[in-house]
């Protein structure tokens, strides 16, 4: 029986020591004080943002993270996410950040941190807002819309095959010459936003349906005004984004997906159906042509979710 007291005081004593750690390596006093002192925050204020300060800290010792000076933008980014995972609403996570930018604030005033990780950091009524993603049914379905009673069937597979396939931007799809697509090779080279060029894997179904549309249709449909543009409407002039809208549109229809689908609603089912298969953000942040890979993150949202359906589906507990 003699145990049980001396075990509670072990592990009282031990608590104490975490949270002293805690409070030394984040400089916890510090932020409290300045709240305090030089901010004049109410104690209701200073309570609130000293709870969340001390919810962050704890999560960053929780990932290896001990002190203040090393937590990174990225990490800062993480801990938001897995705010929104707890289920915190939108205003209670704004106050979080809120008390973070504060902290970091008056760290880097007092010379505690060199840098403010906290600068770059969305809150969320910035967080955008994705399109409705469609699922891997209603892509085959998508494809396999246009049948061989189209006239200009081998174009419209090709161009929905490669928009989804390589995960394109309309005015890249629409903007592709001919020798940009590498069939050989399995490649397609794209020309995105800035003029940046990346190289995009394509699978077979893609190819083979550009290799038939260029063996098939193309030398049909160009009369001399293609200018080299892959796509080509059916007077033989390049197509124009408008005209790829109503192509997809139509398609949608035939399909019958009840969805709002857009050319970009095809990028953005690339992207999730990578993650929801196990791909590297990084690779994906490649395919898509993303500058910073914090673009790319938005796409962790959806897999999220899509990962709680799951769960939800068919997890005997959910």
């Amino acid at each position: 029986m003699s145990d049980g007291p001396d075990a509670a005081e072990r592990e009282n004593a031990e608590r104490e020591n975490q949270e002293h750690a805690l409070r030394r390596g984040f400089h916890l006093q510090a932020f409290e004080d300045a709240l305090q002192i030089e901010e004049g925050a109410s104690p209701r204020t200073v309570e609130a943002y000293r709870r969340d300060v001390i919810r962050c800290a704890a999560y960053m010792r929780a990932q290896g993270i001990g002190q203040a000076r090393d937590i990174t933008p990225a990490a800062l980014r993480e801990f938001v996410y897995h705010l929104k995972d707890l289920g915190l609403a939108g205003s209670s996570i704004r106050r979080n950040i809120s008390a973070l930018r504060t902290w970091f604030r008056v760290m880097v005033a007092e010379g505690l941190v060199t840098v403010d990780p906290t600068e770059r950091l969305d809150t969320p009524q910035r967080w955008r807002t994705l399109p409705e993603v469609l699922t891997v049914d209603e892509v085959t379905r998508l494809l396999a819309a246009p049948g061989l009673d189209e006239r200009l069937a081998f174009r419209d597979r090709a161009m929905l095959e490669l928009a989804y396939g390589a995960g394109l931007r309309v005015s890249e799809w629409i903007g592709l010459e001919v020798k940009d697509v590498l069939l050989e090779e399995s490649l397609v080279r794209v020309l995105g936003k800035g003029s940046k060029e990346r190289l995009v894997p394509i699978g077979r179904n893609a190819i083979g349906a550009v290799a038939v549309y260029l063996r098939e249709l193309r030398p049909v449909l160009e009369r001399g005004a293609g200018k080299g543009i892959l796509f080509l409407n059916g007077r033989g002039v390049p197509l124009t984004r408008m005209g790829a809208w109503k192509i997809l549109r139509k398609y949608v229809e035939m399909a019958g997906i009840e969805k709002q689908v857009s050319p970009h609603t095809l990028r953005h089912s690339f992207a999730t159906h990578l993650l929801e298969g196990g791909a590297d953000l990084r690779a994906v942040q490649e395919m898509l042509g993303h500058a910073d890979i914090a673009t790319t993150q938005i796409y962790t949202h959806v897999d999220r979710e899509y990962l709680r359906s799951v769960h939800r589906q068919f997890h005997p507990r959910s």
